[in-house]
């Protein structure tokens, strides 16, 4: 079986909300709220929701670009949280990330090859000579040529660009990488080159990915495993082949509805939620999907907040009252 790489344990990520000329805080929108998962090395885990869920905050706050309000981020044994600037310096080795708008992301203002050179140059890898030959090494590996390195970002395409932070992530050897929508900004052909080059890297290299996506058909073709969001919470993980062949949460139900069937004969039964997502500064009691639920138990999903627990002791698992393994232990009598 293989090891576990990454393990999540009841992240927060609260951020203030300030009122007034002193800047009180008056409440907390709460981005992330209580998530916990484990990703095995080698693994792809994709991660989807609704835009505003909390997906990128997760990414950012595993890599502490943004720091956590709470819990626990263990890489190969190591509390990533606790972390002093100078061990989290020997971290970014590790642990990259690759950004959703490729553009944004690069200095505009240096070539290709002195970012990835200065990249080289911080961590101590190489210089001069040996770190021009690593710049080439790494544009032939992500599929482009060389001479790119002299060019500056704005004589690329966005598909270009997205390579060029490809391989800036790949600059240091990093054993795991947060893929942050690494596609939504790309035309529809140039997403399967980046997602097969992904899949490429992972094979070669040995890869382990956090797949951050809103595109749930994009999540199918590269992931092992998949979580669902809603809200700053996990509420179903599961492997991607049983994801997708049967969902338990109403949330997940609803979602999958939506993705269209490549056969124009087939039509698929769409789930349409009611009302609008609540604000993550004023969350709902109990279950956080029951405003919106169509399978809602009365009296229970109002009160009863459930807990991501394993279906049958088996690896699928779901926050959700339909199932009695939700329950908290406190309410396992209302099952």
């Amino acid at each position: 079986m293989p090891e576990i790489l990454l393990e999540v344990q009841n992240l927060k990520k609260y951020f203030p909300i300030k009122k007034g000329l002193i800047s009180k805080t008056i409440g907390y929108v709460k981005a992330v709220d209580d998530v916990s998962f484990q990703i095995k090395k080698g693994e792809t885990l994709g991660l989807v929701g609704e835009s505003g869920c909390g997906k990128t905050t997760i990414g950012r706050s595993l890599l502490r670009l943004i720091e956590p309000t709470g819990g626990i981020v263990n890489f190969e044994g190591q509390n990533v949280t606790e972390m002093d600037s100078k061990d989290l310096k020997k971290l970014r080795k590790d642990m990259q990330i690759i950004f959703q708008d490729p553009y944004s992301s690069l200095n505009p203002r240096m070539t290709v090859g002195g970012m990835i050179t200065e990249i080289l140059k911080f961590h101590e890898i190489s210089e001069g000579d040996a770190a021009n030959k690593r710049v080439e090494e790494l544009l032939e590996i992500v599929g482009l040529s060389k001479l790119h390195a002299r060019r500056y970002p704005h004589e690329f395409s966005g598909g270009q660009r997205q390579r060029i932070g490809i391989a800036r992530a790949l600059s240091v050897e990093p054993k795991f990488i947060v893929c942050d929508e690494p596609v939504s900004a790309l035309d529809v052909s140039i997403q399967s080159q980046i997602i097969n080059l992904l899949q490429d890297l992972q094979n070669d290299l040995g890869l382990t990915y956090l797949f951050i996506s809103h595109d749930l058909s994009v999540v199918e073709h590269i992931s092992d495993r998949v979580a669902v969001m809603y809200l700053g919470q996990i509420v179903e993980i599961a492997d991607c082949k049983e994801l997708y062949a049967g969902t338990k949460h109403p949330y997940s139900e609803a979602l999958l509805s939506a993705v269209p069937i490549p056969d124009p004969k087939q039509k698929r039964q769409r789930i349409i939620l009611t009302g609008d997502v609540p604000s993550p500064a004023n969350v709902p009691s109990g279950c956080y999907f029951h405003p919106r639920c169509p399978k809602i138990k009365k009296g229970e999903c109002e009160s009863i907040r459930p807990v991501l627990s394993s279906l049958n002791q088996s690896s699928h698992e779901v926050k959700c009252l339909l199932y009695p393994e939700s329950y908290p232990v406190k309410d396992i009598k209302a099952a």
